[in-house]
């Protein structure tokens, strides 16, 4: 397997230099030249196949032989050791919950795997001093931060909006030490997005470290997030067979998870339409809408982690859909909501359903509805009854809404539980570094290190 870059102006490489690189050379995101197909007999087998296997078998083509079988095996098996429950909100919806992993947020998937792959690459090659930038929104830098702490040859730096993330978020990227350092930038997270894609074109900084990023714009860390797609549709299959569609509707920001879902679908994994659910930063909605994709500046919203005016891996769903504008859109529907509509959703599913949602689970939960609305049809049967066909979506609820208490204990009138996995936090001290929103501050900050 070799990956080429989207910029089509670079060299192909394999796994291990893409995932160590991050992105290519031409400033484009690297791309697998084949997507793996699955065979029947594979997914057949997949309905019942463990975890674990099942995450080796996904991930082993897209590796191509860059790590050995058993160390994949136990890579992946680190990866997904939590839970991935598919639980009931209403009727016909339901939602996946993939917070259940250290960092209470789906990027723990992505960030374990990466973080474990290039802990394998820096020890069998003769660099040891890797340096990770990432930029994060919300979840992205408690994840990678937890997935890297004490990982051998890697510093991770962190680039994180100022008094944009939750505090829990906060604690969770700001308090680890060790090898982790926090950079509190006085910005947006598109400003910190645009710092590390700029630090990777960057020859003075590239002369003085090895720099990766991990960010989903990394292929080790967007690829993995293929896995607990499988893993819903395997509980799906289990209670509705194979003739009910799994629709499926992502709170979508920089757009890699949801691209991740649609790698697994074009690979054969059957699956249902797709839903980016957005919130005011709402590019891809419009461009659905209007086939006119204008970016424009991020707006601050309840829904933090989607807070993204340019997301980068749009760019890869294009490619999947081979940049068809009407194929895109019989595969990809989108729907934007702002931050009354939803905190009102936090309210009625956890008064209606005594389920409660973050806020980027309100968003999706509002586009479910909306989804299942548009497509439900009705059949008037030999006798003249009516019967409504019912449509079921799965939504993602991609972070523990303990995340962000000051929303959602608004909403549902009292104080949430904190889970004792991130307890321990609220006693340590945040350690971050302020930083002013631009390349220049950042570049010398990190040639004075």
């Amino acid at each position: 397997m070799e990956y080429y870059s989207l910029g089509k102006q670079s060299a192909n490489v394999d796994f291990k230099i893409a995932a160590i690189t991050g992105q290519a050379p031409d400033k484009g995101l690297y791309f697998p030249t084949t997507i793996p197909q699955l065979t029947a007999e594979q997914i057949e087998r997949f309905k019942t196949l463990d975890k674990a296997s099942l995450a080796f078998e996904v991930m082993r083509p897209y590796v191509g032989g860059t790590i050995d079988d058993a160390s994949l095996k136990q890579i992946c098996k680190e990866t997904i050791d939590f839970d991935f429950p598919l639980v009931p909100i209403t009727s016909n919806i339901k939602a996946l919950e993939l917070f259940h992993g250290p960092t209470l947020a789906f990027k723990d998937v992505g960030a374990r795997f990466m973080s474990r792959c290039l802990g394998y690459f820096s020890k069998t090659s003769s660099s040891n001093n890797n340096t990770v930038l990432v930029a994060t929104s919300g979840d992205t830098g408690g994840a990678v931060a937890n997935g890297f702490l004490g990982v051998e040859g890697v510093q991770v730096i962190i680039l994180y909006p100022k008094g944009k993330v939750s505090p829990i978020q906060e604690l969770q990227l700001t308090t680890c030490g060790q090898n982790i350092t926090a950079l509190e930038v006085d910005g947006s997270f598109d400003d910190c997005q645009a710092i590390v894609k700029e630090a990777f074109m960057d020859a003075d900084l590239n002369a003085a470290y090895h720099l990766t990023s991990a960010n989903s714009i990394n292929v080790a860390r967007w690829l993995p997030q293929q896995l607990y797609y499988f893993f819903a549709w395997q509980q799906w299959v289990a209670q509705y067979g194979d003739n009910t569609p799994m629709h499926i509707v992502v709170p979508s920001g920089n757009f890699g998870n949801i691209c991740a879902g649609m790698m697994a679908k074009a690979s054969g994994l059957p699956l249902g339409h797709f839903v980016a659910a957005c919130n005011d930063n709402n590019v891809v909605t419009r461009y659905l809408s209007t086939g006119n994709y204008e970016v424009k500046k991020s707006v601050e919203t309840i829904s933090n982690a989607m807070d993204v005016g340019n997301p980068s891996n749009f760019v890869r769903i294009l490619e999947i859909m081979q940049n068809n504008f009407d194929q895109l859109k019989n595969a990809l529907s989108s729907y934007s909501y702002d931050d009354i509509s939803t905190q009102a959703a936090i309210t009625r599913v956890y008064n209606d359903y005594g389920y409660t949602l973050d806020p980027h689970g309100a968003v999706a939960f509002l586009a479910a509805e909306e989804f299942i609305h548009d497509h439900e049809h009705a059949i008037t049967h030999y006798n003249h009854t009516v019967e409504s066909m019912p449509v079921h979506a799965v939504i993602l609820e991609t972070a523990h809404p303990v995340k962000f208490p000051e929303v959602v204990e608004e909403a549902i009138g009292h104080s949430l539980t904190i889970p004792a996995s991130v307890q321990y936090l609220l006693d340590k001290p945040k350690q971050s570094i302020p930083l002013a929103a631009t390349y220049a501050a950042f570049k010398q900050w990190m040639l004075r290190k």
